[in-house]
């Protein structure tokens, strides 16, 4: 069989603080021509390193390498005129138009002009563009910037296309439609190399190499992966209806190598098969999916860790509705961002707001940490009217942005002694609240390297510490896990479990729909209105009455989306 990439024995390290970090460790793999290949690891693993490798922008340390029958790094520049690359930061105009974009890397690549008109034709068609060709690349959201941007690079139809977490940040309809647009703007005979974090992505693959700090763990077809785990995959359906004290009890079990929240009961995945003594009674064995595997082979080469130690919290006072919102709206102009919303959240609940990108999420939680006022209705924060007191509710909040809002250049303890005194810390406690929070997430050993030396794990662990550095008595989080692999995912919601066990409530929007699994309540919206609203469960059940088709959340969600676009055409 034909090969698009061979690698033998290749490694690639990289100078960090007087020592050379390894990315990839003598990484041997064949894949032939036409196969859609997934790359999947923890944060760190090198699956961007290996793209960087196959484009030919970086040189391997040792080993041997050929991409599309040619030598790297000797014939580096004819590689890279024959193939596709998106990586994560892909350069975009933000001042100029999609169809200007498209035709200025069209110009870039020397696409002759006949040939230009019509494959930019079929771009904008087959992307949904073409009503947007007109507007500014900087007003598109972001799963149509990812649209842009993947259509740019098919301006040629390449032989190789290297995608590296093309999906990370966008909503989970726009995901799949940008999966089905690059099935339709290649051919069989191209090869794919798409590196994600979304493990549905990966089962659409005919392939999944997983790596583990440069080394390859497992490798083979989703059904192969999942075959490794027979015997050992189970679910358990709490009796009182509540999820998350099980998930908490599990997460540390000596027996358990991996558990989550799914469809109102627990996942389990044993250490072994049929090992099930002692864990609960009506355990119900069920099929492996993917993510049980890959999480799986990850947790079982992380080295157990001692259970984090508990932060020291005030009693908790107050009412039981902690939020409270009527009619809420905000215009930026003649846009309406959010329109109409009313709900309530209650002290100690994980509440979701769900939505694709440009739905008003982040609105609606700027809104509500009182940095946006609301353009109409009425919202209440821990008792105080927003629209006249957010200054007193601000100070009881905590917050942590899409974007790493903290300092790259400054160490962790800075990062953290900053947070500390902005919210008025004294000195003495500082201090003690640093090293509270280092320990509970894991920080003690980085506290003094520079916060952007960090992979994207500890950066989120270092934007929950200083969001947390004040004890606040609700937390505002969006969009913390984009980007981050399953197995960190799982860790942030082991924490998130347990603020909200000890009563602190937690506001949360997220692209993963399975995380929504962990929420009380959540809230979908879409255009800034509300398409449903209450517990995942039982939002599943009322869609799947009118979609029998509907398997979990995430189908739920794309198919309410679908409902609400359908009516909106009518």
């Amino acid at each position: 069989m034909k090969e698009a990439i061979r690698l033998e024995n290749v490694s690639r390290t990289f100078p960090q603080r007087g020592q050379r970090i390894v990315a990839i460790r003598e990484l041997s793999l064949s894949v032939p021509v036409g196969q859609r290949l997934a790359l999947v690891g923890p944060d760190g693993a090198g699956k961007t390193t290996l793209l960087r490798l196959l484009a030919g922008l970086l040189a391997p340390d040792t080993g041997r390498l050929r991409v599309l029958g040619r030598e790297l790094p000797a014939e580096a520049a004819a590689v890279q005129a024959e193939i596709g690359y998106l990586p994560q930061r892909f350069g975009l105009y933000d001042d100029l138009t999609v169809a200007e974009n498209l035709t200025l890397w069209a110009d870039l690549y020397g696409l002759a002009r006949e040939a230009r008109r019509e494959r930019l034709a079929t771009l904008l068609q087959a992307s949904g563009l073409a009503p947007f060709q007109n507007r500014l690349a900087r007003e598109l959201s972001g799963g149509m910037r990812q649209k842009l941007a993947l259509a740019v690079v098919l301006l040629r139809t390449p032989p190789l296309l290297l995608l590296d977490e093309p999906s990370v940040g966008i909503d989970p309809l726009s995901r799949r439609e940008l999966w089905e647009l690059t099935q339709r703007l290649v051919g069989p005979e191209t090869t794919i190399v798409w590196s994600t974090a979304y493990l549905e992505e990966a089962e659409r693959c005919e392939r999944v190499l997983v790596l583990q700090e440069g080394r390859r763990i497992a490798d083979g077809s989703p059904a192969e992966l999942r075959a490794e785990l027979a015997g050992r995959v189970f679910r358990l359906v709490p009796g009182d209806g509540r999820p998350r004290p099980w998930f908490l009890q599990f997460w540390r079990h000596p027996a358990v190598v991996d558990v989550a929240v799914r469809g109102g009961a627990l996942r389990l995945v044993t250490r072994e098969p049929g090992k099930t003594a002692g864990l609960a009674p009506d355990l119900e064995p069920v099929a492996a999916r993917l993510e049980d595997a890959v999480v799986a082979r990850l947790a079982a080469l992380d080295p157990p860790s001692p259970p984090d130690p508990e932060l020291p919290r005030p009693p908790v006072r107050g009412p039981e509705v902690v939020i409270e919102v009527q009619q809420l709206a905000r215009d930026f102009g003649d846009f309406r961002a959010v329109d109409g919303l009313t709900f309530s959240v209650r002290r100690g609940e994980i509440f979701g707001l769900l939505g694709p990108n440009g739905a008003g999420k982040s609105t609606t939680f700027r809104m509500l940490c009182g940095l946006l006022p609301p353009s109409g209705g009425r919202a209440e924060v821990l008792g105080f009217d927003l629209s006249r007191a957010a200054r007193h509710a601000r100070a009881r909040i905590g917050y942590m942005a899409q974007r790493f809002g903290l300092s790259p250049d400054l160490p962790v303890r800075a990062n953290l002694a900053f947070a500390a005194a902005a919210y008025g810390l004294p000195l003495w406690r500082r201090r003690r609240r640093i090293r509270e929070l280092a320990e509970a997430f894991a920080l003690l050993p980085v506290l003094e390297r520079p916060t952007h030396e960090l992979p994207p794990g500890f950066r989120q662990r270092l934007a929950m510490a200083a969001a947390l550095v004040h004890d606040p008595e609700i937390l505002f989080l969006d969009e913390p896990t984009s980007g981050v692999d399953p197995l960190a995912r799982r860790a942030f919601w082991y924490r998130i479990a347990r603020l909200a066990e000890a009563g602190t409530t937690v506001l949360v929007t997220t692209h993963f729909l399975d995380e929504a699994e962990y929420c009380d309540r959540v809230l979908i919206v879409d255009g800034g209105r509300a398409l449903a609203l209450g517990e995942p469960a039982r939002i599943l059940a009322d869609t799947r009455a009118r979609h029998p088709e509907v398997a979990d959340l995430e189908d739920a969600f794309v198919a309410l989306l679908d409902e609400r676009r359908r009516a909106r055409a009518a």
